[in-house]
């Protein structure tokens, strides 16, 4: 058993699909599990129209809509006959999306959101799923939402281990028969989940590494496969750093910790689940896959000597200080944290002084406000926006340097490996605005 997921890169146009196809005929065994993303650029697309029905006056959502039914219809056409009853199962789930647009939005903007984006998923496994079988590749489709069973977190999700085990165990054993020969494969979504009563949720932005996670732990997979447009696990992203360096291997905790503090080949939560069953983790590329990729296990002996550099843009910097200028001790550590959680904000750095908290978090002007309302009476607060948290992993002073090039750094924090700057995204000399 064996467990692939395919992101959005992936299944982003018609030979993309074909290439998926290419890579399970030549590389998935007998039995496999394939998780799929949502296709290319879909989640955002979609979050775009869940802002435009909430928020922006004069916006049309079912113009944006039509946007994200078009580039679907235009990636199956060359895949499918005319007649392809692909076609009109995709077609009816825009109309279910249409119809619910046509309502007012509720009040729960994260409720709403679980029930809109999670259809990107939907929608690219019913076509992935339809065109494995057109190509002899047994296929059955699979419904996330009845197989990984969480509570209501909108958003962010908790599984419900037992109740979980007990759906794939089940769903597997009705699925793969040893007797029967041939390519065996199971094929759902990621990123979504549902709860006990049938209510779709999503786990978490880019959430899919994790769904092949929870399949691989269910099912004691022999392995985990996640099929990238990178050659594997990079020192730094290729799209803002010249010539990043494959890291071959890799251990279960420096993934860890590369994955918390921002780095995106992997979901921050995927490495638990493998790392109590010693499940190993392919990174590999579905443009070159007979590259050697990066493995992920329990050898640390394989950690990089070579520094890791991880950025996180669209950064807010927030100063909290009591109004009545007491020290900063428990109690108030207590309210303030507790108002980052209610508002479901995930701090990414933070430091305290005798009577000022400060903390990173990634700019949500919703979640932001949120947190604001809860605090606004007993504190000043005051932040500074368009900034970057810079993380660089076994550090030197000439990888700082490199860093900090040009940049005003506003707070900093360092150990032994790990040094984090919060810092003007641009390189300037100009401070940021108060």
């Amino acid at each position: 058993m064996i467990v692939f997921k395919f992101g959005g890169a992936s299944v982003k146009e018609a030979g993309a699909v074909e290439n998926v196809a290419r890579l399970i005929a030549r590389y998935a065994p007998a039995q496999t599990v394939v998780v799929v993303s949502a296709m290319g650029k879909t989640t955002n697309a979609l979050e775009g129209v869940l802002r435009a029905w909430y928020d922006a006056p004069g916006e049309q959502p079912l113009e944006r809509l039509a946007a994200v039914r078009h580039d679907h219809f235009a990636m199956m056409r060359p895949l499918f006959p005319a007649a392809h009853p692909v076609f009109p199962a995709v077609d009816g789930c825009f109309e279910s999306v249409a119809r619910r647009l046509a309502e007012p939005p509720s009040g729960l903007f994260d409720f709403e959101y679980d029930q809109l984006v999670s259809v990107g998923e939907w929608l690219s496994t019913t076509i992935v799923s339809a065109y494995l079988n057109d190509k002899q590749l047994a296929t059955q489709w699979c419904d996330a939402r009845r197989l990984i069973i969480t509570d209501d977190c909108w958003r962010e999700a908790h599984v419900d281990w037992a109740l979980t085990g007990e759906a794939i165990r089940a769903q597997a054993a009705a699925l793969f028969d040893d007797r029967r020969d041939g390519r065996q494969v199971l094929l759902t979504q990621g990123f979504v989940g549902g709860t006990r009563d049938g209510r779709t949720t999503t786990l978490g932005r880019e959430g899919s590494d994790y769904t092949a996670a929870i399949f691989s732990h269910v099912l004691d997979a022999e392995r985990m496969v996640v099929w990238k447009d990178v050659p594997g696990v990079l020192n730094a992203d290729p799209h803002l750093f010249a010539d990043p360096v494959l890291l071959p291997r890799i251990s279960y905790g420096e993934a860890i910790e590369l994955t918390y503090y921002g780095a995106t080949v992997i979901h921050p939560k995927t490495i638990k689940p493998l790392q109590n069953k010693k499940i190993p983790l392919h990174v590999r590329s579905f443009l070159q896959p007979e590259g050697p990729g990066t493995l992920i296990s329990d050898e640390a002996s394989a950690d990089p000597a070579v520094p890791s550099f991880i950025v996180k843009r669209d950064q807010r910097l927030i100063s909290i200080v009591p109004k009545d200028f007491s020290f900063i001790a428990e109690p108030h550590l207590s309210v303030i944290f507790t108002a980052f959680a209610a508002a479901g904000i995930r701090i990414n750095m933070m430091q305290h002084s005798a009577i000022s908290f400060t903390a990173c978090v990634s700019d949500d002007d919703r979640k932001i406000g949120r947190l604001f309302d809860q605090l606004a009476r007993s504190f000043t607060i005051r932040y500074n926006t368009g900034l970057c948290l810079f993380t660089v992993r076994h550090w030197t002073p000439d990888a700082i340097a490199m860093a900090t090039a040009g940049r005003r750094v506003l707070l900093e924090q360092r150990n032994r490996t790990t040094v984090q700057l919060v810092m003007t995204d641009n390189p300037t000399t100009e401070p940021p605005a108060p």
